[in-house]
């Protein structure tokens, strides 16, 4: 379940971008705006590589320590955990609770 949190952490800060950008009509790439990419860029690899250092420690039951570092230096200790979405009509039952 790994690639549903990089996506859902990456796609929506990249769309965000290029939705502002977009709004300017007549793009152009000023240093405010390449400051943005930059930090954009920054912070998605950041997200990936803590989370990926967290997801192999939990995989290869590497030591604990190193998945409570890589949690903590993303803001939460414990990881994404997402339900199987094996049952669809129960995931709409449960989305209309």
């Amino acid at each position: 379940m790994l690639l549903p949190s990089l996506l859902r952490t990456v796609v929506p800060i990249v769309a965000g971008w290029v939705i502002v950008a977009l709004t300017h009509l007549g793009f152009s790439l000023d240093n405010g705006t390449a400051q943005a990419a930059v930090t954009l860029a920054a912070a998605g690899a950041y997200y990936v590589v803590f989370r990926l250092v967290e997801w192999t420690a939990e995989k290869s039951n590497g030591p604990v320590w190193l998945k409570s570092a890589a949690g903590l230096l993303l803001g939460y200790a414990r990881p994404p955990w997402y339900k199987s979405a094996d049952d669809v009509a129960e995931l709409v039952r449960q989305s209309r609770r």
